[in-house]
């Protein structure tokens, strides 16, 4: 019986498409603990994560090294996470005292 005979072998297929991912369960689960704990914990001057920077955590902790892309395909597919920018402006912002500023300084 040659290839094109078929039979129970034919059937099976030709088992999993693509690479088999580099990082296991276990690596994606101490990456995400790490990155909670934000990029001033890990070393990095501001409270921003970017690529390079989570590449740079990835690599650290598993020796794996990824370029900008591949870093996200992780953080979305693999941690479930989307892209997020920092608010403009200042969370401890007080309106009314802006406006009271404004109105003090305008007069004089």
């Amino acid at each position: 019986m040659d290839q094109t005979d078929g039979g129970s072998e034919a059937s099976e297929g030709a088992g999993r498409a693509g690479r088999w991912p580099r990082l296991d369960d276990t690596q994606i689960a101490a990456i995400r603990d790490e990155l909670l704990k934000g990029p001033q914990a890990n070393g990095f001057a501001t409270g921003v994560w970017t690529l390079g920077r989570v590449a740079i955590v990835i690599e650290r902790l598993t020796g794996v090294t990824y370029g900008p892309t591949q870093t996200w395909t992780i953080l979305r597919t693999r941690l479930g996470w989307s892209r997020q920018r920092p608010a403009r402006r200042a969370v401890e912002r007080d309106e009314d005292a802006i406006v009271a500023w404004r109105e003090n300084e305008c007069r004089g």
